[in-house]
């Protein structure tokens, strides 16, 4: 009896600690991804693969159902463009010379909804035209934050998911193709494997590893359902949240607005490893990411019982602005003051020649006055190669001019 008793309590401790592990991986799950031997999982690569594959079988040990074309997989072939103004066009042939793959599992919870829950997880291999290194040398990009970290937290959400707020069923996506243009998400929602109309939201975590000690956490999309600012602002016990309206923003949740989804996008800023080679996996906040999976969870609970979310567009988002020139400057997405601050500078790039500083706050650049994000880039668009005109940047509370040359 002592014994059957003993072997009762081995057998349900060892699967508290195995479900008790599901949640505890979020650093385990970055390390791996943001390995050297991924070699920066640039889509269409070995190392890209070798990520699917660790992806795969994590979405098999949380008991996920296949949603793929070929069980978790799907994949896309495309042909990569030559002129950086063009759109990337998939082959649908298969004669393209890149496949990528997205990552798809499925948490059917017999709902009328599905909530889909998405990250991407290729990055830059070893730079190429997205890297800011400008070092001759090729180095590995191992993008921790850029983007295992949302892969990782995708994870840790699924795991927590398991029999919880069952009045939806949830869509985990691990994109690919992201760096080159928002491929997977994009195929996707052209090709999806759900019926997209029984999609009450979806939400994407996109650099979400490096919580700061101000805990600034911005949240895109905010805008895209009327229930989404109260309910974000209701279980917001630990941050400086940042809420930004639109829909449209440089990551996968992109594709997904612009099907009339509501989504939010989850945003730990800009750092100076963005697109470099170091953006490594010691360099993470851990405990930021845990408290960040339990917000978004807390977020997930409270949505379970509002049925399919109202979609609402947002103001001005659904039309792209083309840009033939650029001011070689990484914005700092997590500023929310007037104007467009400069959180990194690119060298030999028209910013840097004109004397552009880190930290500049940029309010107008030619005839336009800059007030935000998206003036910004409407001012720039007007712009070709050749061209020259001012900019006024705010500088420690002086207002600094400066020609800029196209």
């Amino acid at each position: 009896m002592r014994n059957l008793l003993f072997l009762i309590f081995l057998c349900v401790f060892i699967s508290c600690q195995k479900n008790t592990n599901q949640e505890n991986r979020i650093k385990e799950d970055v390390s791996f991804l943001a390995s050297d031997k991924l070699e920066g999982r640039q889509t269409g690569t070995e190392g890209e693969k070798k990520a699917a594959d660790y992806i795969r079988k994590r979405f098999e040990e949380l008991k996920l159902s296949e949603k793929g074309t070929n069980g978790y997989l799907q994949a896309f072939t495309f042909k990569p463009k030559t002129n950086p103004h063009d759109e990337v066009k998939f082959d649908v042939n298969g004669d393209g010379s890149i496949t990528g793959n997205n990552i798809i599992g499925f948490l059917d919870n017999k709902a009328e909804n599905t909530v889909i829950i998405g990250a991407h997880y290729d990055h830059l291999g070893y730079g190429g035209d997205g890297s800011l290194y400008r070092d001759s040398i090729k180095v590995i990009h191992n993008g921790a934050d850029d983007n295992a970290s949302g892969v990782a937290i995708m994870l840790n959400l699924a795991a927590k998911l398991k029999n919880k707020n069952i009045n939806n069923n949830y869509l985990f996506i691990a994109f690919s193709g992201e760096e080159m243009g928002l491929l997977g998400s994009n195929y996707f929602v052209k090709n999806p494997t759900i019926d997209v109309k029984k999609v009450s939201y979806m939400i994407n975590m996109d650099m979400v590893g490096r919580l700061k000690k101000d805990s600034t956490l911005a949240v895109y999309g905010t805008g895209t359902s009327p229930i989404f600012k109260q309910t974000l602002r209701s279980h917001n016990n630990n941050f400086k949240l940042i809420q930004k309206e639109s829909g449209v923003g440089p990551s996968d949740h992109t594709s997904f607005y612009l099907t009339d989804i509501p989504v939010l996008h989850f945003f730990t800023g800009q750092h100076d490893d963005y697109h470099k080679p170091g953006d490594d996996s010691e360099k993470l906040n851990y405990k930021g990411m845990e408290i960040i999976g339990n917000y978004i969870f807390n977020i997930i609970s409270d949505l379970n019982d509002n049925g399919k979310l109202a979609f609402r567009k947002t103001k001005n988002e659904s039309s792209q602005v083309r840009f033939k020139v650029g001011l070689g400057v990484v914005p700092d997405y997590m500023f929310d003051g007037k104007g467009m601050r400069i959180d990194g500078i690119s060298e030999n790039k028209p910013a840097q020649k004109s004397g552009l500083q880190k930290g500049d706050i940029v309010i107008q650049l030619g005839d336009s006055l800059v007030t935000n994000m998206m003036s910004y880039m409407r001012a720039l668009s007007v712009f070709k190669k050749g061209d020259k005109t001012k900019v006024v940047v705010k500088r420690q509370n002086k207002k600094v001019e400066a020609e800029i040359n196209f």
